[in-house]
């Protein structure tokens, strides 16, 4: 078993060199099916999603994906994109203000740090000078030069409405505004209002304008009224009555053919005749359709819920756009079994993660009651249990079983928290039942009729080192089970609030660390109680979700603010504005032997953070023929750019190195030729040798060395 180093931006060349890269310290995973938006870019098709930025190259299918992990200055949930005529990437994300990358540097503009009036932006489009004319939710039109800000609202303009739906330019670089008052019409310095009583729009509820080759503005309304204005003449064409009845995209072919997204499909409208594209055609995957664009080759990319579509007119193609396989951004539980392996609870299903395959459990595929995973533990015998849509389930590798109200003793079907003790006992957290304790056999049920438990609602329950059950009843307080007893803490005789615990955990001395709703942090000893809060410590005002404790003792909590880290004296403070953290809404974070915090997010997926860089601890072959010729596992593998493969040489001589496929075909001769003794790094860019990027998936490498080989394994994840 090797430790391997994940993924570094590095140089796109190849060489021989000394130098070695270092690890990051974050890296995201993130789903990126669901697409906001679409533009393009010569032969790059920039995809937005709620998983990240995605460049698709239209010619190799191959992306790259930008998210806080590679680069904290970009964002996770992408809402708008578009390109300008200095090819510079302007990139809405929400909440997040607006981004604008031109190829190599990243500059982010907000509310703190410009003279943009709010960080949520509705529609953003580019005129031939290169300004940015941004829509805001409230404050109005927004426009940028570069340098300034100039901000037209309804108190120092014409304009009626500060909600701006949608805007557009023609080719008199005029601009055109849906607003929820009407059509606005603004060159620079008179303002045109066309609503309902002065012409024939048929609702001033403007959802979306776009411009032909013809300069007509062709423009939805909430009436679901398709309307084309030359500039003197309106023309009204009735849309499909198609379900949803919505809407809100529209693109033009080179035939000047409108292809439009109604949710549900796309249609398209010759000028006669419509022609529709729903999603329970095979060809789109029977999703929601959410954006599209027609390229310079008239090639519909069509942006779904489940991913990217490609149509030219006969075939359709999916494209990816997730960097891993986690099936929803929402995490709910993590647990890590004694090889390694990573198993995660989604809104979409159970997912394993060995450090390079991603296995996704659901109702479909297996005998889970429901894809909705709330909780994973791991028992004494590696045996997975599982609350799915409330259900208790065991999986055993090979067999589920489901526990439910018909073949064991539980009053309800919803199952809030699942743990092991010593002995392998399982314990049960339920909605309204109570604790449950299962020993294999028999079943044990604590309820408010049969014992002194306080309350029916069990949430959060931990083991200490004498096998005592710590738990949260709900509102209640904190109550410790011995076997025997339940004795509770509460406001009448101790220092906890009256607050809603939402964690606990216990470090090696034994004390409980104990994570609230919006009241802070409580450390009990089991004789004094230490509260940390706004007013004592850097913990700001936040929800406690979720906290674990690193072999030095350190206390990672996650918020619904970010990540704090705390050593017993200093806070550091870990959130979106300074880190790689994709989300500052954390849910669940687990530590493991390599001291990677995982943690997962509410709607940022899933993050793997560790201070001095990441380690994924994955299987490595390494078959040395001499004794003479040593190399270490390339780094860092995965990889998305470039990876370093280090050896050394005993002596000076002739030395090749290879990359195959697991095909057993060769894919790029790295290096030929004579290299001094000592060690030495050679660089792969993840490209054959006649420059194609490699795609996804397993390679070998092969050093040989006066008739030695050594070889070893890497993974290209892009």
């Amino acid at each position: 078993m090797k430790h391997v180093y994940l993924t570094a931006f590095l140089a796109l060349f190849v060489i021989i060199s000394n130098v070695k890269s270092q690890n990051p310290e974050w890296v995201n995973y993130t789903n990126g099916d669901q697409i906001t938006s679409l533009a393009e870019e010569g032969k790059y098709i920039w995809v937005g999603t709620t998983g990240g930025l995605v460049q698709l190259d239209k010619n190799t299918g191959n992306p790259i994906f930008y998210n806080k992990g590679n680069n904290p200055k970009s964002n996770v949930i992408i809402t708008k994109i578009i390109v300008d005529i200095f090819a510079n990437k302007w990139i809405c994300s929400y909440y997040g203000g607006l981004t604008k990358f031109d190829g190599t540097n990243w500059t982010i503009y907000n509310t703190e740090n410009s003279g943009l009036p709010s960080n949520e932006i509705t529609s953003i489009a580019s005129d031939i000078n290169g300004n940015i004319w941004i829509g805001s939710q409230y404050n109005g039109l927004i426009k940028y030069d570069g340098k300034s800000w100039e901000i037209y609202n309804n108190e120092n303009s014409e304009l009626l409405d500060n909600y701006i739906h949608t805007i557009a330019i023609d080719k008199q670089e005029i601009i055109w505004i849906g607003t929820n008052k009407g059509l606005v019409k603004f060159d620079g310095i008179n303002w045109t209002i066309y609503d309902s009583l002065n012409s024939e729009i048929t609702s001033n509820n403007i959802i979306k304008i776009t411009i032909d080759n013809y300069d007509n503005k062709w423009i939805i309304t909430s009436a679901n009224i398709l309307t084309k204005f030359n500039g003197s003449k309106w023309t009204k064409y009735n849309l499909p009555n198609l379900r949803p009845i919505y809407y809100d995209k529209l693109a033009f072919d080179d035939q000047g053919f409108i292809w439009i997204v109604y949710g549900q499909g796309i249609t398209k409208f010759d000028g006669y005749n419509w022609t529709t594209y729903k999603t329970n055609n095979p060809e789109l995957l029977n999703t929601y359709i959410s954006s599209l664009i027609i390229d310079e080759q008239n090639n519909k990319w069509i942006g779904t819920s489940i991913g990217l579509i490609k149509y030219d007119g006969i075939n359709w193609t999916s494209y990816k756009t997730s960097n891993s396989g986690i099936t929803h951004n929402t995490i709910y539980s993590i647990a890590i079994d004694s090889i390694g392996n990573k198993w995660i609870g989604t809104d979409l299903g159970l997912i394993k993660f060995d450090g390079i395959n991603w296995n996704v459990f659901n109702k479909i595929n297996s005998g889970l009651p429901g894809s909705h995973i709330f909780f994973v533990t791991i028992d004494n015998n590696g045996y997975k249990w599982i609350s799915s849509n409330g259900f208790l389930v065991k999986y055993d590798g090979t067999d589920w079983n489901v526990y439910d109200t018909s073949n064991s003793d539980f009053s309800d079907n919803f199952v809030t928290s699942i743990v092991c003790d010593k002995i392998g006992f399982l314990w049960i957290g339920t909605d309204k039942s109570g604790l449950k304790m299962f020993d294999g056999t028999n079943w044990s049920v604590y309820d408010t009729n049969n014992s002194e438990i306080p309350l029916n609602s069990i949430w959060t329950l931990v083991v200490d080192q004498y096998d005592n059950i710590w738990f949260e009843a709900d509102y209640v307080g904190l109550v410790m089970f011995d076997r025997k007893n339940f004795n509770v803490y509460n406001t009448s005789n101790s220092d906890l609030t009256n607050a809603e615990i939402t964690t606990i955990a216990i470090d090696e001395k034994g004390n409980k660390w104990i994570g609230t709703m919006f009241r802070g942090l409580f450390m009990f000893d089991g004789n004094r109680w230490t509260i940390y809060d706004t007013n004592n410590t850097g913990l700001p005002y936040c929800n406690i979700s979720s906290i674990d404790i690193d072999k030095q003792g350190n206390k990672w909590i996650g918020t619904s603010g970010g990540l704090r880290k705390f050593d017993g004296i200093n806070w550091k403070i870990f959130n979106t504005s300074n880190s790689g953290i994709p989300f500052n809404g954390v849910s669940e974070i687990v530590i493991d032997k390599y001291n990677n915090k995982w943690i997962g997010t509410w709607n940022g997926g899933l993050a793997v953070f560790r201070e001095g860089g990441v380690i994924l601890d994955v299987d490595d072959e390494q078959v040395p023929a001499s004794k003479d010729m040593t190399f270490s596992q390339n780094f860092p593998n995965p990889f998305q750019y470039t990876t370093n493969i280090e050896y050394t040489m005993p002596n000076a001589g002739n030395v090749t190195i290879k990359i195959y496929d697991m095909q057993g075909q060769l894919v790029k001769n790295l290096y030929s030729g004579f290299i001094d003794a000592g060690k030495h790094i050679a660089t792969w860019d993840g490209r054959s040798d006649a420059g194609i990027e490699a795609p996804n998936g397993v390679y070998m490498y092969r050093i040989q060395f006066e008739g030695q080989t050594i070889s070893g394994k890497m993974v290209v994840v892009r």
